[in-house]
């Protein structure tokens, strides 16, 4: 019984995501959050097990404390939405960039490369992957469709650099 128990824990723990909402306006209470919810579906039915979602604003403390509690919490995954775009406010990926030790550059080149079969616009993204100790980081575009198009991209992808990305951890301290 143990057993089963440790071993269903290993296994929720292996596939843990955080989901952050980058926003200003969502932050603000302005306007609702319907990128988060859609990743947080996108998770969900892809067996991923949400641990939390959480909303930021465009403000790059904020936005790089956030990426490294939820890091150094252990988290497998955190998936980012919004702020990757070419505004003054879309920070996203300085904030990202202040906390990865490694960019995983092939996760954002599939993502634009997809979003650039739905749309020339695609190109202008500045999404940034990479790696924090133990966890992967991918930025996704604000919109529901972009994101939902970029995970979909990148959907067998993120649970085998997660496991590579743990097990050499773990194999090395």
């Amino acid at each position: 019984m143990v057993t089963l128990y440790v071993l269903r824990w290993a296994m929720s723990e292996a596939r843990a995501v955080a989901v952050v909402t980058v926003s200003d306006r969502s932050f603000r209470g302005e306007r609702s959050d319907v990128t988060g919810p859609v990743v947080v579906q996108w998770a969900l039915a892809n067996g991923w097990n949400v641990m939390e979602q959480r909303v930021v604003p465009d403000e790059v403390a904020q936005i790089s404390d956030a990426l490294l509690e939820l890091c150094a919490r252990g988290l497998p995954l955190v998936l980012t939405a919004g702020g990757t775009g070419l505004g003054p406010r879309d920070v996203t990926p300085e904030a990202t960039r202040q906390v990865i030790d490694r960019e995983v550059p092939g996760i954002a080149e599939v993502m634009r490369r997809t979003g650039a079969e739905y749309t020339p616009l695609a190109a202008l993204s500045r999404a940034l992957c990479g790696t924090c100790r133990q966890t992967l980081i991918v930025n996704l575009p604000g919109s529901p469709k972009g994101a939902s198009q970029s995970l979909a991209s990148v959907e067998t992808l993120l649970p085998h650099a997660v496991d590579v990305l743990r097990a050499s951890h773990f194999d090395h301290g």
